[in-house]
Order: structure tokens, then C-alpha cells, then sequence
């Protein structure tokens, strides 16, 4: 027979670590902002076991092809955790997430999350929902649910990690991608909000170790301090893609995350065409010069990690560039030409990136 322990009484699983009253106060802070992120389609509220979504919606589609998508944030978390501001990093999340759905022309329709932690501290948790909540307005989404795991012994008291998944839905003859996409084919690039959620293991190990920078520091290139920037949260890019396909047409999009501008790029480009980006067409922000020369980080280097100033491409037929580019102008989305499509002859890659950075 296993033996007890003679003091201290029996396990529970407070003493393990788990604190069950404090997430069920964190349910309780986090209630007012999912109501917030909803649509007519969700059914019932915050509590029950899955999100309930009225898929009758469906019926108006011939043919609805659903997708699906999931992402983090990375490391940005820490940044987060650093200073103690947990209400943007949700953006983050949603950005990555419902603008992968949007790539195929896909509408986001809802999201769950899940928000892992070392101790759960309720109006952090709530706060990180909350961002995560107003993400999903600006995608026009739904949070139909999600999860709060206590991982003591694992996680510090203070880390966290945070996960999202999302179901859109697009028609099946409007479905976006490389099959659409011809040669004379024009790339308009819209502008990132600066970093987004990718390359922070690099830039943590420049910025942090290398130079030893502080977050309070205050950089005259950004105006603001280090931890400011970092935080600036992922621009959203998903209505206003969905916005543009229904005055332009457009061909593909390709959201430009881990990996750099030609990688993602690459993606969507058929085996037989080749896209040309002229980088002489904008000015990347000057978080990414800051980097670049704070740990001597070649601009190739650079390239393949960060977005160097690019969120998303839109691949448009020439004679809608005009209709694209003033579409996006009125939903506030700075956008210009910045490459076209042509045959890809006897070149290896997909993408070439000429020119130098405008000044």
C-alpha cells in the first residue's frame, strides 16, 4: 500500500500549483470584452465546453470551402512580459492568424485561443483577452471560446504563452492562390505597422544581448522608447483584403510573416512565373535599420527574418491597380506598386528583390 505523508495533510491541487478560484475570476474579467468580439452566427456564451457557431450562414455559398488556420506570436511574449502590458499582444495573435485565412480569400469567421501560464493572475489574463478580443473586431471575427492552462513547475509564475486558431470560409470559384496569378501581373505592397510578431528571437539577441539595450531606452529614431516599439501591435490586414477583393481584382495575396518578404512571397508564385520587387520603392521603418546596424546584421540576414517594412502583397492585374490602390487609400492602408510578374525563363527562385531601400 503506497504510503501517506504524516504532516501537511493530503495533496490538493492548490498545493500542486493550480489556484481553480483565480481562473474562474479570470472567466469572470474576460466575459465583457468576448462579447465584444462576436457575430450574429455565434450561439450561446462564454462557459460551455466548445464555441457554438450557426453554420446555416453556409447556405448562401454554392460551394464553401472552409479554412483553416493557427498561429502564436513567438517571443513577443516576453516583451510583453517585460513591461508588464499584456492588452496588445492579442492583436498580435489575431493578425496572425485571420490574415493567413485571408490569403485564400477567405472571410474569418471565428477564433479560439489558448493562453498558457505559469500562475494565473486573473485581470492579466483578462487583459491579454481583451486584446485578443479587440483584434477580432478589427477582423470582423468572432472569439466563440478558448483556454486558460495553469502550468506550475513548468512555467515561471510570470510566463506565459499564448495560440489561436481560426475557420473562415470562402466560395469555391473565388478561391485566391498561384493558379490565378499571370505574367504582367503587378505586386502592391501594404505597409507593416513596423516588426509585427516574427524575427524577435533575433531582435532580442541584438538588441538586448548584444547591445544591451533596455526597454525604457529612449531611441530618437522611433520617437519613443525601445519597449514601445516592440510592442507596437501586428496590423490587421483582414477587411481591408476582403474590402479589395470586392472592388479589384485580385489574384493572390501573401502575408508577410516568419521568413521574410521572398519567402512568403515565393508561396504563391506558380513554377513557371517570377515576381521582381523593387525595394527602391519604399522606406522600410526605422526599427529595422536600428537593428540591422545595432548587431551588424547583414541586410540579407535581415530580409529572411523580418518584413523590413512589408505586411501583405496583393497580386492584382494591371488594369486594376488604380481601383486596388485607392481602395486601400480609403480604408487608411498606406500601399504603392512595388514589383510585377513575368516569366520565370531559366531562374532558379521565385523572387528577386532589386534596387536598394529609398532613403
Amino acid at each position: 500500500m503506497p504510503e501517506t505523508s504524516p504532516v501537511g495533510g493530503g495533496a490538493s491541487y492548490a498545493a500542486a500549483g493550480v489556484d481553480i478560484e483565480a481562473g474562474d475570476r479570470a472567466v469572470e474579467l474576460m466575459k465583457e470584452w468576448v462579447k465584444k468580439a462576436t457575430r450574429p452566427e455565434v450561439v450561446g456564451g462564454l462557459g460551455g465546453f466548445a464555441g457554438l457557431f450557426d453554420a446555416s450562414v453556409l447556405k448562401r455559398y454554392d460551394r464553401p470551402l472552409l479554412a483553416s488556420a493557427t498561429d502564436g506570436v513567438g517571443t513577443k511574449v516576453d516583451i510583453a512580459r517585460r513591461l508588464g502590458v499584456y492588452d496588445t499582444i492579442g492583436h498580435d495573435l489575431v493578425g496572425m492568424v485571420v490574415d493567413d485565412l485571408v490569403v485564400c480569400g477567405a472571410e474569418p469567421l471565428f477564433m479560439t485561443d489558448y493562453i498558457c501560464v505559469g500562475k494565473v493572475y486573473p485581470e492579466r489574463v483578462a487583459a491579454i483577452v481583451k486584446g485578443i478580443a479587440e483584434g477580432c473586431v478589427l477582423a470582423g471575427c468572432a472569439l466563440v471560446g478558448g483556454e486558460t492552462a495553469e502550468h506550475p513547475g513548468l512555467l515561471g509564475a510570470d510566463d506565459f504563452d499564448v495560440a489561436g486558431a481560426g475557420t473562415g470560409v470562402v466560395e469555391a470559384d473565388r478561391l485566391l492562390g498561384a493558379e490565378r496569378i499571370r505574367p504582367g501581373d503587378v505586386a502592391i505592397a501594404m505597409e507593416s505597422s513596423g516588426l509585427h510578431s516574427n524575427g524577435y528571437s533575433l531582435v532580442r539577441h541584438v538588441l538586448f544581448d548584444r547591445a544591451g539595450w533596455s526597454l525604457d531606452r529612449e531611441v530618437a529614431e522611433f520617437g519613443r522608447t525601445l519597449g514601445e516599439e516592440l510592442l507596437e501591435p501586428t496590423k490587421i490586414y483582414a477587411l481591408d483584403c476582403l474590402a479589395l477583393t470586392r472592388t479589384a481584382e485580385v489574384h493572390a495575396y501573401s502575408h508577410i510573416t516568419g521568413g521574410g518578404l521572398a519567402n512568403n512571397l515565393a508561396r504563391v508564385i506558380p513554377d513557371a512565373l517570377h515576381a521582381t520587387i523593387d525595394r527602391s520603392t519604399w522606406t522600410p521603418d526605422p526599427v529595422f535599420d536600428v537593428v540591422g546596424r545595432a548587431g551588424s546584421v547583414e541586410r540579407a540576414e535581415l530580409e529572411k527574418t523580418l518584413n523590413m517594412g512589408v505586411g501583405m502583397i496583393a497580386i492584382v492585374p494591371r488594369e486594376s491597380v488604380d481601383v486596388a490602390l485607392t481602395t486601400l487609400a480609403d480604408r487608411g492602408v498606406d500601399a504603392w506598386v512595388a514589383g510585377e510578374i513575368t516569366e520565370r525563363g531559366d531562374r532558379a527562385e521565385a523572387v528577386t528583390l532589386t534596387g536598394d531601400y529609398a532613403s
